[in-house]
């Protein structure tokens, strides 16, 4: 029996690679959803009348985009599962 170190290495150096960048897709999308807290401040009682619209309005692409992580992770989800059942 012989082990084909070569193609040994670069399964694991793609699957590193991988692993790595969706665990960081899925952090952005983390992030992405979190920034509401972070971006409204202490100052959330506030009685202004468009201090929520503006605050909702400023954070609308963050959460677009968190969304977007999210959607890239269900399908690299979906994919390997399909490469598995197929």
């Amino acid at each position: 029996m012989s082990i084909d170190w070569a193609a040994l290495g670069q399964v694991f150096g793609v699957s590193l690679a991988v692993t790595v960048g969706f665990v960081g897709v899925f952090t952005l999308g983390i992030l992405g959803t979190s920034r509401k807290a972070q971006e409204a401040g202490p100052d959330t009682t506030s009685t202004t009348p468009g201090a929520s619209a503006t605050a909702g309005a400023a954070l609308g692409p963050a959460r677009v985009g968190a969304y977007a992580c999210f959607a890239l992770c269900a399908a690299a989800v979906a994919y390997g599962i399909n490469l598995i059942v197929a």
